[in-house]
């Protein structure tokens, strides 16, 4: 039986995000503080999905600045832009919408059928908190929310890449992550993908050469891919000495929202708490089931005072093979729509 379609809604600052699996429908794009100014990455945004042929998909600017805290960039990782290392970008085809980015979101995702819409944030998570906090029926109606953030320090080279204790996304705003990770009209239905897995899963050489590798003349689209991966691999490998090329951080997050059993992963579900105060600011740290306070669980809700447990999956790994095999597809698929002149 065929996977059912599930539609996106993509929060991002943008990162090289895919969403031309035929599995997925994205709905509409919103921008968010991170890598760059609101200007750089909303710009970004507009010229990646003319660079793909979605010049169907609406896009809202969101939050310019955490709702507590000053905006921080990143130009020593993505560069001034947001996206450096290219001069294939195309001029934006796609205008931006106006109005209130937050109704916007709500709106769109209301229209889609129950819980077949999941909101994918590859970003800072302004705006999905303030989403959830305005209007909180939302949260009933989307399938689940797919993160890319947090670092649990599993690995060596995961336990921050901002600070040593915390990654980028979660470290700017790390009062709306809190506030997602213990919503438990959520549990179960947000999976947080962190440093711990993405940097299992690097656009090595072979990747770039099979990225470049087709049966017909090299496009356009697949060089500024090429030239973007191969200017972030060299700013991981000088900044995090992470040297067989760089993690693939934000497609992930849409990946895990493919559905059927296309990419295997492992699982485990954890509670999350978010450190907003302190030198260890934007830490993420994770609690496992039989560790979790209390042991909290349906039934025993509201018992005693005690607190409702909000559960967030967490992939232990990937089936790597599988998931570059549909990011190749999904390229194939986006290729040629857009004629570079």
């Amino acid at each position: 039986m065929a996977a059912t379609k599930t539609r996106i809604w993509l929060d991002c600052d943008p990162g090289h995000d895919v969403s031309e699996h035929p599995n997925l429908e994205l709905v509409g794009i919103s921008t968010v503080h991170g890598n760059s100014s609101m200007d750089n990455v909303t710009s970004n945004a507009l010229s990646l999905l003319t660079a793909i042929g979605k010049t169907d998909v609406p896009v809202y600017a969101g939050s310019r600045k955490p709702f507590m805290r000053p905006a921080v960039h990143a130009p020593d990782i993505h560069g001034d832009s947001g996206i450096d290392g290219t001069t294939l970008l195309p001029e934006s085809k796609v205008a931006m919408k106006s109005g209130n980015t937050i109704l916007a979101i709500y709106e769109a995702i209301m229209k889609t059928p129950f819980q077949t819409c999941a909101v994918v944030a590859t970003g800072t998570l302004t705006n999905v908190a303030l989403l959830f906090a305005a209007f909180p029926d939302v949260v009933g109606h989307i399938r689940c929310v797919s993160i890319m953030g947090g670092a649990f320090g599993g690995r060596e080279d995961a336990r921050g890449n901002i600070t040593k204790w915390a990654e980028f996304n979660i470290y700017c705003d790390p009062e709306s992550a809190r506030s997602i990770f213990s919503n438990p009209e959520l549990s179960g239905r947000i999976t947080l993908v962190p440093l711990d897995l993405t940097h299992t899963v690097l656009a090595t050489s072979d990747v770039l050469t099979a990225l470049m590798t087709t049966s017909h003349p090299t496009t356009k689209l697949r060089k500024m891919l090429h030239d973007l991966l191969t200017f972030f691999s060299k700013t991981y490998a000088e900044v995090f000495n992470i040297t067989a090329g760089p993690p693939l951080h934000d497609p992930l997050a849409v990946a895990a929202t493919i559905p059927g059993n296309e990419i295997e992963w492992d699982m485990e579900e954890v509670q999350v708490e978010v450190v907003c105060h302190g030198e260890q600011i934007g830490q993420t740290i994770k609690t496992p089931r039989d560790q979790a306070h209390g042991g909290v669980r349906g039934e025993e809700l509201g018992k005693g005072g005690a607190e409702p447990v909000t559960w967030v999956k967490v992939p232990r790994s990937v089936a790597v093979d599988s998931f570059w095999k549909v990011m190749m597809s999904c390229v194939e698929k986006a290729d040629g729509r857009y004629n570079w002149e």
